[in-house]
């Protein structure tokens, strides 16, 4: 399996963005997906996660409510829209490709990376 993430720029406080994540290969419908990012000088951590089938996701208390986590399967991709963006939101965010079709938001749970998409966010 292979992401490419895409979709991260330079906004200003309180703007929008939506990322992209699009998967290579077959199992792209029983894989979860997760999205994590990494500030600078920080561990990466979770942001978001959707089920293989869609139905479940699960989100990091700092992002309820602002980002939403989707899936398309017709074009193997997984999206986060991000709304009300904080500068605390900056960060290289990466997509994930679990190893199994739950969600999860433990690293060590995924198996595959995409290249990461840079966000930044002015105040």
């Amino acid at each position: 399996v292979q992401l490419q993430a895409s979709g991260g720029g330079l906004v200003q406080a309180g703007r929008s963005l939506r990322l992209s994540c699009v998967a290579s290969g077959r199992t792209f419908s029983r894989r979860g997906m997760g999205w994590f990012r990494q500030a600078p000088g920080k561990e990466r951590e979770f942001v978001t996660a959707i089920s293989g089938s869609g139905s479940s996701t699960l989100y990091a208390d700092s992002v309820k409510g602002r980002f939403t986590i989707s899936r398309e399967y017709a074009k193997n991709t997984v999206y986060l829209q991000m709304n009300s963006l904080e500068p605390d939101d900056t960060g290289v965010y990466y997509c994930g490709a679990a190893r199994g079709g739950l969600y999860y938001s433990g690293y060590d749970d995924y198996d595959y990376w995409g290249q990461g998409t840079l966000v930044t966010v002015s105040s």
